[in-house]
C-alpha cells in the first residue's frame, strides 16, 4: 500500500498520478482536516491561479527563489504545457490573462477543487479526511513505514509520500515550525530542514506619505532595500505597486519579500526601502524635464500635476513630501525646492515595521534541502519508500502560478515514483 500525507495540491497530484500508473496498487490519502485543498480554495482570491504561461523549463526557473537549478529537469517532464493538458483532459479548461496567470474560465477555485477530487474518486484513490497523523516511522521488518494517527490506528504501507506543505499555522504563518507537522516527520526519518520563515508577504509601514492614498497603485514601479539597510546586498524589484490601509502590497513588494525572504527575517522585518514611482519616465533627465515644465505651466499649483504620469493623489502627497507648499506654483519651483522634488519620485524613502499576510495565502521559503532529494522521482536519498513534494520541500516562487506548478511538477513525478515497483 502507498501512503499519502496532505491533502493538499502536492499531495493530491501525487496519489492520483500513483494510482493512475499502477491501479494495482492501493493508495490512501490522510488529511489532518476536516476538507482538502484548502489552500487551492482560497487562492487567487477565490479563483485560483493554477499556473502561468511560460512553457520553457529555463525561463520558467527565473521565477524561484529558491529551487531554480533543481527544477530545471523536473520542468521538462511536467510542466505548464502538461498542467493545462491535464486539466483540459479532465474536464477544466485554463485561460490565459495579460499577464500570464492562468485561471479556470469559471473563474472558480471550485472548479479545480472539484476537478481532482473526481479525478481522485475515478482513480481510486481513498481520501480520508479528520485523520491526523501522530507519528511516522520506519516498520519493525525493515521495509515500509508504520504511519500512527491520532485516534490511535496504526496503518501500515511499503512507500509513503510527505506532502504536509510548508505552514503549520494560519494565524502566525510558518516561523518556528521546523519541529512541527511535517518537518518533525522528516527529520525523525533522518532528514535536515532548513529553518521556515515566509515568503510572499506585504510591508507594513506607518508614514505620513501613505495616510490618505488606500487604493492608489501604480503600474510600473521600482523598489529596493536600501543599500545600508542590506548590508550592500543588492536586493531590488519592479512591477504594479498598490498602497493598502497598512502598507504597500502589490507584485513588487511580494517579488521583494520572495527573494529577499531570508535576509529580511534576519532583520526581524524592520528595514528601509526606497521607491522610484515612475521607472520607466520617457526621458532619463527628470530634473530637465521638471523645469520645462515650470517654463510651460509656470501659473499652475505644483500640486494639481506634472510632467510625471501618476495618479493625482499620490502626485500630491509626493510634492508635500518635498516641503513645496500646497498654494505653491510651477514658475515660483528654485532648484533647491525642484530637486527634492526628483528625489521624492524617483527614490521615496520608507521604513518598513514589519510583514503582512498577502490575502489568505502562505508560501513558506525553506523546509527540506534540495540535496537530499533525487529530482527524477521526488524520492528522499536519505531513506528508502520515502517520497517528498509540494512546499515541505525547500522550494518557493514568486506570485503568479508558479508556487502550484512546483506542487504539480513533483507531486506529478513522486506520483510516478510511487508507482514503480524499481524505486
Amino acid at each position: 500500500m502507498i501512503i499519502v500525507i496532505g491533502g493538499g495540491p502536492a499531495g493530491f497530484f501525487g496519489a492520483i498520478t500513483a494510482r493512475d500508473a499502477n491501479p494495482s496498487q492501493p493508495v490512501v490519502l490522510l488529511e489532518k482536516n476536516a476538507s482538502v485543498l484548502a489552500k487551492v480554495k482560497i487562492s487567487g482570491g477565490g479563483r485560483c491561479n493554477v499556473t502561468h504561461a511560460c512553457f520553457t523549463p529555463k525561463d520558467l526557473t527565473a521565477y524561484y527563489p529558491r529551487g531554480q537549478k533543481e527544477l530545471i529537469g523536473p520542468f521538462t517532464k511536467w510542466g505548464p504545457a502538461e498542467t493545462v493538458a491535464w486539466f483540459a483532459e479532465h474536464g477544466v479548461e485554463l485561460k490565459t490573462e495579460p499577464d500570464g496567470r492562468m485561471f479556470p474560465v469559471t473563474d472558480s477555485s471550485g472548479t479545480i477543487v472539484d476537478c481532482l477530487i473526481r479525478a481522485a474518486q475515478t482513480a481510486g484513490v481513498e481520501v480520508r479526511t479528520n485523520c491526523p497523523v501522530e507519528t511516522v516511522i520506519p516498520a519493525a521488518s525493515g521495509a515500509g513505514f508504520t504511519v500512527q494517527l491520532a485516534g490511535g490506528e496504526s496503518l501500515e504501507c511499503e512507500k509513503l509520500l510527505l506532502a504536509t506543505g510548508g505552514r503549520t499555522s494560519a494565524k502566525n504563518g510558518p516561523e518556528g515550525t521546523a519541529t512541527a507537522g511535517g518537518y518533525s516527520f522528516v527529520k525523525n526519518l533522518g532528514h535536515s530542514i532548513v529553518e521556515p520563515v515566509p515568503s510572499l508577504f506585504t510591508f507594513r509601514i506607518d508614514d505620513p506619505l501613505l495616510s490618505g492614498l488606500a487604493g492608489v497603485s501604480v503600474p510600473e514601479a521600482g523598489i529596493r532595500l536600501a543599500d545600508e539597510t542590506g548590508g550592500g546586498k543588492a536586493l531590488r524589484q519592479s512591477g504594479p505597486l498598490l498602497v493598502t490601509h497598512r502598507g504597500l502590497s502589490g507584485p513588487a513588494v511580494l517579488r521583494l519579500s520572495a527573494w529577499g525572504a531570508r535576509l529580511l527575517a534576519d532583520m526581524a522585518y524592520r528595514f528601509e526601502i526606497g521607491i522610484n514611482w515612475c521607472p520607466n519616465h520617457p526621458s532619463n533627465d527628470l530634473d530637465s524635464d521638471l523645469q520645462e515644465w515650470s517654463r510651460s505651466n509656470g501659473k499652475q499649483q505644483i500640486h494639481t500635476g506634472g510632467p510625471v504620469k501618476l495618479p493625482r493623489r499620490l502626485w500630491a502627497a509626493l510634492v508635500t513630501r518635498a516641503g513645496i507648499a500646497e498654494a505653491a506654483k510651477w514658475g515660483e519651483l528654485d532648484r533647491r525646492a525642484r530637486t527634492r522634488l526628483v528625489a521624492a519620485i524617483v527614490d521615496t524613502r520608507l521604513q518598513v515595521t514589519g510583514k503582512d499576510t498577502f490575502k489568505e495565502e502562505f508560501v513558506t521559503c525553506g523546509g527540506v534541502p534540495l540535496p537530499e532529494i533525487d529530482f527524477r522521482t521526488m524520492a528522499s536519498r536519505i531513506q528508502p519508500g520515502l517520497f517528498l513534494a509540494g512546499e515541505l520541500l525547500d522550494i518557493d516562487g514568486v506570485t503568479g502560478g508558479f508556487n502550484f506548478q512546483s506542487c504539480w511538477t513533483t507531486g506529478y513525478l513522486a506520483g510516478r515514483g510511487l508507482a514503480d515497483n524499481n524505486s
